[in-house]
């Protein structure tokens, strides 16, 4: 009968220990660290001998196929600090997640070890957000809001996969809202006629901002696309413009708000816009009356819809703008009733309006900057139904002409 083989050394043991609950079992084994010298690990704990000796198997794997994690202290808050301080995206991205983690995810998870985060703790912090989640204590966040804080979560989690600082991400376990429940709030637009009410109001009453109405409603911009346009963007005689950088607001605890202009977040955002001939004799004329104000509101480098002054409009204040012209709208409309929609609800009413006028899918995803047809059709389903039933009913015309 042979006798059993004895461990080499390194290659770990299990060993028992007395607790005043009774028997526990410990295990311990070395690996080599990444400088090369030797560490020992021992991990105690375990109610029987065979839970010791799965986990001492799973952890000598590990070590052999090189991916063992080595022990460490790290907590939540150290590592999104660090993560965060050295995130490349956009400065207003960073901002939005250094506020999400410091409201929502340190005060509850700061203190904890990486490798104590488990999928169910983390679907327990969503469902308190979700009930309670609000900084001023007025309730809980929106689904949208805690899935977005998932969103932040694994992406920091994944970091620290990538560091070596612990063997998986507990956010793939977790379970926070699905993606119907964290759905956009249904999209309102208005009609042409009501468009048209709408512009037409502006007009009568001088609005300084009419142009900028105006040109986001014909082109579909985005409002911080529209913010950062310069007259050297736009080629009036080709009747095009081109999309090249975006206005966005950052807000760091202790540092106030900035309002800054970059290249927009996206490669596919980039992009040429094609201008009516209305629009181009809008912008004609709005450029000779800048100049009159100052000769340098109408250099190729200044901004469209800067103020007075030529500076960038605060993106907020802009919007705050809308609101006021469209109450103003709703209340002079005799004929037409407006129904309120927010700035950001051009940009879907002018894409409405080209799919019901059978623009093709693509041609407005182009306009739009979306990165493909797919994500236009998902966000504007509301308008194929009526396409498909006039498809149907054209095909079926096309199949009884010339039938006896």
């Amino acid at each position: 009968m042979t006798k059993p083989r004895r461990r080499q050394a390194g290659e770990g043991g299990i060993s028992e220990y007395p607790t005043k609950s009774g028997v526990r079992y410990l295990i311990k084994y070395g690996y080599t660290r990444e400088d090369g010298s030797r560490g020992t690990v021992l991990k105690r704990g375990f109610p029987t001998r065979k839970a010791a000796a799965e986990e001492l198997r799973a952890r000598l794997t590990s070590v052999d196929r090189g991916s063992h994690v080595a022990p460490n202290r790290v907590t939540v808050d150290e590592h999104f600090t660090v993560w965060l301080a050295g995130l490349r995206k956009q400065p207003s991205t960073v901002a939005s997640y250094s506020k999400n983690v410091r409201l929502h995810v340190v005060p509850y998870l700061g203190a904890l070890r990486l490798d104590q985060l488990t999928g169910s703790r983390l679907t327990r912090l969503y469902r308190q957000l979700e009930s309670e989640g609000r900084a001023d204590g007025s309730g809980g966040l929106s689904p949208r809001t805690v899935r977005y804080i998932h969103t932040i979560v694994h992406s920091g989690l994944s970091a620290a996969v990538r560091d070596g600082l612990v063997a998986q991400n507990a956010a793939d376990k977790a379970d926070p809202p699905s993606a119907k429940a964290a759905a956009s709030p249904e999209m309102q637009f208005w009609t042409a006629p009501e468009l048209r009410a709408f512009l037409e109001h502006r007009r009568r009453v001088n609005d300084e901002l009419l142009p900028a109405w105006h040109l986001i409603s014909y082109t579909g911009m985005r409002r911080g696309e529209a913010l950062a346009l310069r007259w050297g963007d736009v080629d009036l005689d080709a009747a095009r413009l081109s999309v090249r950088r975006g206005v966005t607001v950052v807000k760091n605890k202790g540092q106030g708000q900035q309002v800054l202009v970059g290249i927009t977040k996206t490669p596919h955002s980039r992009r040429t816009v094609d201008l009516d001939a209305n629009t181009v004799a809008m912008l004609r004329a709005y450029k000779a009356a800048r100049g009159l104000i100052s000769l340098s509101l109408a250099r190729d480098d200044a901004l469209i819809l800067g103020d007075v002054d030529g500076r960038v409009r605060h993106p907020e204040r802009f919007s705050r703008r809308w609101d006021t012209a469209v109450r103003q709208a709703m209340g002079a409309s005799s004929d037409i009733e407006l129904p309120k929609i927010r700035l950001h609800d051009l940009r879907h009413t002018h894409a409405t309006l080209l799919l019901a006028s059978n623009v093709p899918v693509k041609v407005v995803s182009e306009r739009l900057g979306h990165a493909n047809a797919t994500i236009t059709l998902g966000t504007y389903a509301h308008v194929m139904p009526g396409m498909q039933a006039e498809a149907a009913a054209k095909f079926g015309a096309l199949m009884t002409e010339g039938a006896s």
